[in-house]
């Protein structure tokens, strides 16, 4: 999510006083969708993947899932704006050879989706770059991530694909991760990245 990073912390920012400071309960979930086993170094992360509404974006990380492209990836970025209120990002990052081609943008305003608590997006520069970058919402932040008029960059938001439903505690866990205040990666993330990345060791379906 780099492109209006600065714009995006605003919002976040402007966002965090009406949240609540606990974490919402976990959703049910519906067993008709595929879900997936995220085993973390700080626990284990199962989401479920809305195949049906945002099927581009679900297939894409489903992809990444089913090809091992996570395994061995890190928790690299980490924005806390306040308790349990911020996101986490994990993805190949810097390691090319795990990128696959970039997908069509999905919006928030098209698939009905919504970045509420525990929600996971994928990471883009402009619209249709998103290819193997991934976040997870911690805190409702519909009004800073959502597509709709006056939100930072081009307005179309990020494309929200999937939800935390087990492991909710895991991903507080994350989000307290220290970050080391001097580190960057190409001179972007300064202050956001963590000195010890929680790792994902591995990603895999699993029945729902």
């Amino acid at each position: 999510m780099q492109p209006t990073r600065r714009a995006m912390l605003v919002a976040l920012v402007l966002a965090a006083p009406a949240l609540a400071q606990t974490p919402a309960p976990q959703p049910a979930g519906d067993p008709s969708l595929p879900r997936v086993a995220i085993v973390t170094t700080a626990g284990t992360l199962t989401v479920e993947v809305e195949t049906e509404r945002a099927p581009i974006t679900a297939a894409n990380f489903l992809r990444y899932v089913d090809q091992k492209r996570l395994d061995g990836v890190s928790f690299y970025r980490i924005v806390k704006v306040g308790p349990e209120f911020g996101f986490v990002q994990f993805g190949p990052h810097t390691d090319a050879k795990k990128m696959l081609p970039p997908i069509k943008h999905e919006p928030t305003t098209r698939t009905g989706l919504s970045h509420t608590d525990g929600t996971l997006s994928v990471a883009r520069l402009g619209v249709g770059t998103a290819r193997g970058e991934f976040t997870i919402s911690v805190g409702d932040q519909r009004r800073a991530l959502d597509a709709a008029p006056g939100v930072p960059g081009d307005g179309q938001g990020y494309a929200a694909f999937a939800r935390v439903v087990g492991g909710r505690d895991v991903l507080s866990r994350i989000l307290e991760t220290p970050v080391d205040p001097v580190k960057a990666s190409n001179g972007a993330f300064k202050g956001e990245m963590p000195a010890a990345p929680v790792k994902v060791i591995t990603a895999r379906r699993v029945a729902g």
